[in-house]
């Protein structure tokens, strides 16, 4: 049988089947000749891109639960957010090692016990991190949400946080970083975030040896305790969802995870000056770059403009600084800008590797194409290039139960409504080249950038 979808008109029913491959391959080759490749298709106008909005309902200690019941495979996926990053932790590290070490064992299961039966049930789980929060991540099939969630619920009510795992955590992470610290862009990064917000800033302080060193189980218990609560917690349910899914939700989180209010981070004072710094180290023939600024995060007026204006400087395969520095200059494989947005704050920054002879220039073609956006307007060309790529590219983030949730995870979590999605379509359709110029003279001022090259 054909895997195609093929239309046959006018087939008098025989004893025999007719041959549907045989006329799938003709339909096939018969519209294969009549395609003019040498023109290219139409170019269709990306429309209606609404976040189909999620049913919202509560555990019984309070945990939103925000639901996406869409797809047409018995498949699940729950995610839990807990505002437990880097912000909210007493001890540098404390929040990502208490992450990682959450699964190794509880006290019913091992972590090679809690390994097979995941394992056995065909499911996935894992422990995603990031600079604000800590979250808890399974796939499972519908009908064996039942034998995973209490394995869920196990180590969210009585992780032992293993003495052994948390030395084997230590060894390996401090031969990770042993390997990394020979990287140049590695190393350039951990300069750069640094120099920006300070040593100790929780989003500005590096990893040492000696730093994971000094974390112990005590540490980790006290950060699971103050933050893995009810007041710190959302849940996305996503894929097909039925009342029995959400029953042993309730019977299983509702009870495991305890109650708490939501915890306030307080202030902390961020470098202001910029500042330059050029590391040398011996032996390389390749030097990172990074320059960059303080910006904001997404609750910021000005983000759905700079969200464009990044993409036509950096931010895709056909942008200025990749048009210029790698396909004309030749001085790069690669080169990119990117706008990172946190819960209390974000900063921009352009990073690429470059050989030694050509960091000066890189530097000064850097500013150059900067210097072009704020001086003289981009074209229609140009604009509906960036306009069509970023559009579809949300689009694709509406495709299927899994990518919706993640939609509604990220700007949820951020404190934003999800007519912010919309509000992002709309101004990237809308925007103007004015605009764009308008921005860049805003905020790429050379005066205002840090440079860092190792």
């Amino acid at each position: 049988m054909c895997s195609r979808t093929c239309v046959v008109a006018n087939l008098t029913p025989t004893s025999s089947p007719p041959n549907f491959s045989y006329l799938c391959r003709l339909k096939i080759t018969a519209q294969a000749q009549m395609l003019n490749r040498k023109k290219m298709p139409r170019i269709r106008e990306v429309k209606n891109l609404v976040v189909p909005p999620p049913d919202v309902w509560y555990l019984s200690n309070g945990i939103p639960v925000y639901e996406t019941n869409l797809g047409t495979q018995d498949i699940l996926k729950l995610e839990l957010v807990f505002f437990a990053g880097r912000p909210f932790e007493r001890k540098k590290l404390a929040s990502r090692s208490a992450a990682a070490l959450m699964r190794e064992g509880t006290r019913q299961h091992t972590s090679a016990e809690l390994a097979e039966v995941i394992d056995y049930y065909g499911g996935s789980l894992s422990m995603p991190i990031s600079m604000d929060m800590a979250g808890v991540q399974l796939h499972t099939l519908t009908k064996h949400f039942d034998k995973l969630l209490p394995l869920i619920s196990e180590m969210l009510s009585e992780p032992l946080f293993p003495q052994e795992e948390l030395d084997s955590f230590i060894v390996r992470n401090k031969a990770r970083l042993q390997v990394d610290l020979t990287k140049n862009d590695f190393v350039a990064y951990r300069k750069f975030t640094e120099l920006l917000y300070g040593s100790h800033h929780p989003y500005g302080y590096n990893s040492y040896a000696k730093t994971y060193e000094a974390i112990t189980r005590e540490d980790l218990v006290t950060h699971f305790q103050e933050n893995y609560t009810s007041g710190n917690c959302m849940a996305f349910l996503s894929g097909r969802i039925n009342d029995s899914a959400r029953r042993l939700l309730d019977e299983q989180l509702g009870q495991a995870i305890p109650k708490g209010e939501r915890k306030l981070v307080p202030n902390f004072e961020v470098n202001h000056l910029p500042k330059k710094l050029h590391e040398p180290i011996a032996d390389t023939v390749q030097k990172a770059v990074r320059i960059g600024c303080h910006l904001f995060n997404r609750n910021h007026p000005d983000y759905n403009g700079m969200y464009v204006l990044n993409t036509i400087l950096g931010g895709y395969f056909g942008s200025r600084l990749m048009t210029n520095i790698r396909e004309e200059k030749g001085y790069t494989y690669n080169i990119y800008s990117a706008h990172e947005t946190m819960l209390y704050g974000g900063y921009f920054y352009v990073g690429t590797e470059v050989g030694n002879e050509f960091v000066d220039k890189t530097v000064q073609e850097i500013y150059v194409e900067m210097e072009k956006l704020q001086q003289d307007l981009v074209d229609d060309d140009e604009m509906e290039m960036v306009k069509n790529y970023l559009l579809g590219t949300l689009l694709t983030n509406l495709d299927g139960p899994f990518n919706i949730a993640e939609v509604v995870k990220t700007f949820v979590s951020e404190g934003l409504e999800l007519t912010a999605f919309e509000e992002l379509a709309t101004a990237i359709k809308n925007i103007t080249a004015e605009e764009i110029r308008d921005l860049a003279r805003k905020y790429f001022n050379k005066k205002d950038m840090w440079e860092v090259v190792v």
